[in-house]
């Protein structure tokens, strides 16, 4: 069974998706798909936003709470990242550095 430890890391988070995807059977899935999947989950986030800010949703719209959905963003953008090698975590601090130096108006 798989454990994640408290108070992750992103590298932790990343390892934990990885396991999970292994567990599952979710690792035959090509980056597009999870690209795809992704793609679908934000757009859940937005009907989850749009119920919260009482903001007509259909009825059969299946979404879940805002939580949940950038849950399962977050779970997607890791298993993308693990497909490319990438460390989230360092990539993040390296665009932030970048970010850092930029004239924002």
């Amino acid at each position: 069974m798989l454990h994640l430890k408290e108070q992750p890391t992103l590298k932790d988070l990343q390892k934990y998706v990885n396991e999970m995807e292994n567990e599952r059977g979710f690792t035959d899935e090509s980056i597009l798909q999870k690209c795809l999947l992704l793609g679908e989950e934000i757009g859940e986030l937005f009907k989850a936003i749009r119920k919260s800010e009482n903001i007509k949703v259909d009825r059969n719209s299946k979404f879940s709470s805002v939580d949940h959905e950038l849950s399962d963003i977050l779970t997607y953008l890791c298993a993308i990242a693990n497909r490319l090698d990438i460390d989230l975590e360092k990539a993040f601090r390296e665009k932030e550095e970048l970010n850092k130096k930029r004239v924002w108006e």
